[in-house]
């Protein structure tokens, strides 16, 4: 007789199931924990899963304080810490690490607790905090995502693990990074072929155990097993703020400038010092969430062509983020000069229409049905497609926006990027090509 089929499993259930096999094969698991939403739940699960199975074990929870933060999320934290100290090892860090930043012109990156400028911290060190001094293998250079890969190396180590799990609280609705991190046939190898696993070094791995998850399934878990969440999600949403963008992340990156003047209004004490401590956010805040950081409202001084305007606002700059945009326009320019980018017939014949003078390539080595087009920059020029056309407003706008990457007009990661990835990544080399123990 043929076997019945198996009950579909839900995510919460195929959670567990996750859990259970981490749980099971690693001596060593934390779990790394934001105060977000998706966070809270994995942590939430874990706490449940080690209670109701009455494990006489610890879990470890790796907080990155990035100082500045809505108070009801640092309450929230806390709370939870404070909650579980029964079965939870704490490691709350507050490094001066680099963090990106796009609210200011003058700085492309901050730290959070910078010894010099601790007359301007935004609020008192916690208490058993961990600090650069605990860590050996901190130096200056280093950004957050740096960290948080060395010290999954240094916890196996301190804790003399033979097998150390970080769990991660991301989901592949979000963005299409986070899904091409499970799905992508380029990742790192996996534990026993899990997918939703990476290994990170020897006997090191990240898991995403909710991976699968939904916004929805979230809220649903926090009402349907009353589980503690960061009450900033329900100020989010009495502001009209959709479920897909509530975001618990520092307040100086992209993804958040869009949603930084909620800050003065749901918590204006931390605002007054947040615009003190990095120099743009003010600016962020008036204008980024609306059409002011697109093309559409810059308007160009009078008596002055863009190119010109640009080389003004180049000239406000400090040497090292001056060089930063005239090396990415220089590599556009040559660029454009030589392998040409790749557009729409469409948009190929309005250029055409207008007596522009490009020259028009039979195919491109992209997996596009576009043609490259060669051509040289532009000051201007009124068409639908605007973003797609090298201009010298385009690059006004990018500076405008603090947009030290140029994203906006279409840059992958730096050079300078890849090699500090490429860097941080360059001993697991062994593992990749699906190696496994």
């Amino acid at each position: 007789m043929p076997k019945p089929m198996e009950k579909p499993r839900n995510v919460y259930e195929a959670a567990l199931a996750r859990i259970e096999k981490i749980f099971n094969d690693f001596d060593n698991i934390y779990v790394s924990f934001s105060g977000g939403k998706d966070s809270g739940v994995l942590l939430n699960l874990c706490v449940d899963y080690i209670r109701r199975n009455k494990l006489k074990r610890r879990i470890g929870v790796f907080h990155m304080d990035y100082e500045v933060q809505y108070n009801l999320t640092m309450k929230y934290v806390d709370e939870v810490l404070a909650q579980n100290t029964d079965i939870f090892d704490v490691y709350r860090v507050c490094v001066p690490f680099r963090v990106p930043t796009c609210t200011s012109m003058h700085q492309s990156y901050w730290r959070p607790w910078d010894d010099e400028l601790k007359e301007a911290w935004v609020r008192k060190m916690p208490r058993s905090s961990y600090t650069k001094e605990d860590f050996p293998f901190y130096n200056e250079d280093m950004w957050d995502y740096d960290f948080q890969v060395k010290f999954a190396e240094w916890l196996h180590e301190y804790n003399q693990a033979k097998r150390t799990c970080c769990l991660v609280g991301i989901r592949t609705q979000e963005s299409f990074n986070r899904w091409r991190a499970i799905h992508s046939d380029r990742n790192y190898c996996c534990y026993k072929h899990y997918k939703w696993t990476r290994k990170m070094a020897d006997n090191v791995y990240n898991a995403y155990p909710i991976y699968d998850w939904k916004t929805t399934d979230i809220w649903v878990a926090n009402g349907k097993f009353g589980w503690s969440y960061n009450h900033l999600y329900d100020l989010y949403y009495q502001a009209g703020v959709p479920l897909e963008k509530q975001r618990v992340a520092s307040p100086f990156i992209s993804a958040a400038v869009s949603s930084l003047s909620l800050y003065r209004v749901i918590d204006p004490q931390m605002w007054g010092k947040m615009i003190s401590r990095v120099n743009g956010v003010n600016f962020a805040n008036i204008y980024g969430d609306t059409t002011a950081m697109g093309w559409y409202s810059v308007k160009l001084p009078k008596g002055m062509t863009w190119e010109r305007y640009m080389h003004f606002l180049l000239d406000t700059l400090p040497k090292e983020i001056k060089e930063g945009y005239l090396e990415k326009l220089g590599t556009s320019i040559n660029f454009w000069r030589t392998r040409g980018g790749v557009l729409a017939d469409e948009t190929i014949e309005k250029l055409q229409k207008m007596g522009i003078k490009i020259e028009i390539g039979a195919s491109s080595a992209y997996r596009t049905s576009k043609r490259p087009v060669r051509m040289e920059y532009l000051d201007d020029i009124d068409i639908e497609e605007f973003r797609e056309i090298p201009t010298f407003k385009r690059m006004c706008i990018c500076i405008l926006k603090n947009d030290h990457t140029c994203k906006y007009m279409g840059f992958a990661a730096t050079k300078a990027d890849r090699e500090r990835r490429e860097k941080v990544m360059s001993k697991y080399k062994s593992y990749l090509n699906g190696e496994n123990e």
